[in-house]
């Protein structure tokens, strides 16, 4: 290899650089475009390209409002969800907790929900009236002959 490789590889690359590079020079796809005439659009695109319109400017931001928490104060916030979510993390460790008491548990709620049923049977006859219409609405078509 000789030493003046490096500079023709270099040379190569700026010439096909420059080459692709003029030739997005020279045609503009968004100057040179058309619209097809036929097209129903067509009145339309031409209204929207002629029509002049005001851009906005860094002036047209609006500015800060007043009743969003400073910066330091979301800060804050995260650092207190982190706390809370490791003091979390701790509380529910295996081997922090067990089941006890479950029958004054199960006392406190079976008072709550009110007295037991025997058993299936109804105590009212409008139920078991509609129990009886229900059992024979639900019988089967016999098998057909």
């Amino acid at each position: 290899m000789s030493g003046l490789e490096p500079l023709r590889t270099s040379l190569l690359v700026c010439a096909c650089g420059a080459a692709m590079l003029g030739g997005c020079a020279t045609s503009n796809p968004f100057v040179t475009a058309s619209v097809d005439p036929a097209s129903p659009i067509a009145g339309e695109v031409a209204a929207k390209a002629r029509a002049s319109r005001d851009y906005p400017t860094f002036a047209d931001i609006p500015s800060v409002p007043n009743d969003v928490r400073p910066l330091p104060a979301f800060g804050r916030a995260a650092t207190e969800l982190q706390l809370a979510g490791v003091e979390l993390v701790r509380d529910t460790a295996p081997g922090t907790w067990t089941l006890t008491s479950t029958e004054a548990f199960a006392g406190r709620a079976r008072d709550i929900a009110g007295p037991e049923t025997t058993g299936p049977e109804s105590t009212t006859a409008a139920t078991e009236a509609f129990a009886k219409a229900q059992r024979a609405r639900a019988t089967p078509p016999p098998p057909p002959r």
